[in-house]
């Protein structure tokens, strides 16, 4: 009796465990069918990819206007569809790569993976060997074009960080550093009045910091990049002696050494990121003009002080000249 029992005992798992599995596998809804569907890259592990992965489901027949109707679309890595039975056109998208799939369905459960002949690009930036915030860089992808390495911009609004879809081929990337600036480096009527301005909403301006790389992407493979800038942010200021206080209502134009204009700021210390170099400062205040050279080290944010007199003394590679009448 007790070995009965205990086979009884062991069917009623056995029947349970059965049932939990049953549950688990997706079954096709009553008269429609199932369709769960993943993609990988032609060449790698076959692996499928986990983000970064869009779908989209037409009719295959077209309609009287010739548009082929979207039935479905997921931004899910792998989604699991219920349709109709009838004929489809299945199209993935991994960032710039794609891949479509003709099917006819009945009533069932079925899975689709479709291949992508592309392989995948990631673009961190450091500064002094530390991560730059994704949302200081600016990431424009181009194409080369007969030996122009800009020949045809692909990806505008890339991002660093995500791992971008590329078909194989050769590609130039170019990342730009970007500075915010704020309303103190606006004029502002309030200046002339001695009330104090209300700070405008900070924007988003490239700056002179910018790099540039020439990648070979591979189909079934993710390629790491790095792009190192160098630069620093630099407070402007126009001050009577060497650590004065900052003058109020001062316009500052920083310029290349060849006179090429970078950025025009208005305010006591503005300030602004500037790429690794040698730079020349003019400072306007009260009708009068001071000029003053300095040198930008990469990752050493500093003050840079104009000296607001006539005789004009050096003070490091600063040299101060009144240019006034």
């Amino acid at each position: 009796m007790q070995s009965l029992a205990r086979v009884i005992a062991l069917v009623a798992i056995a029947m349970t465990m059965l049932a939990a599995a049953a549950k688990a596998e997706p079954a096709a809804a009553d008269g429609q069918a199932t369709l769960s569907l993943s993609a990988a890259l032609n060449g790698g592990p076959g692996t499928p990819l986990t983000a970064g992965v869009r779908w989209r489901v037409f009719a295959a027949e077209p309609d009287a206007a010739g548009a082929h109707a979207l039935i479905v679309e997921s931004s899910l890595p792998e989604p699991t569809l219920t349709l109709s039975p009838g004929d489809y056109v299945v199209h993935v998208a991994f960032g710039l790569a794609s891949a479509t799939r003709r099917l006819t369905l009945g009533p069932e459960v079925r899975a689709e993976r479709l291949p992508l002949s592309a392989g995948a690009l990631r673009i961190e930036g450091t500064l002094a060997d530390q991560p730059i915030d994704p949302s200081k860089l600016s990431l424009a992808i181009y194409v080369p074009e007969n030996r122009n390495p800009l020949g045809k911009l692909v990806d505008a609004k890339a991002k660093a960080g995500d791992i971008i879809g590329l078909p194989e081929g050769a590609y130039h990337v170019v990342s730009t550093y970007l500075d915010t600036v704020g309303g103190r480096f606006s004029i502002s009527a309030a200046g002339n009045t001695g009330k104090s301005a209300v700070p405008a909403t900070p924007v988003t301006l490239p700056s002179n910091s910018i790099v540039n790389a020439d990648i070979k992407v591979v189909s079934g493979k993710l390629i790491d990049v790095t792009l190192r800038h160098r630069c620093a942010t630099l407070t402007l200021k126009l001050v009577n002696k060497p650590g004065g206080e900052a003058l109020a209502n001062t316009t500052f134009t920083v310029l290349t050494p060849g006179g090429d204009v970078i950025r025009e700021l208005v305010g006591a210390f503005p300030a602004l990121v500037l790429a690794e170099g040698e730079y020349v400062v003019i400072a306007r205040h009260e009708a009068r003009t001071y000029q003053s050279t300095f040198e930008v080290q990469s990752a050493m944010d500093r003050d840079v002080e104009v000296v607001a007199q006539e005789t004009a003394k050096e003070s490091g590679k600063e040299n101060v000249k009144d240019n006034s009448d």
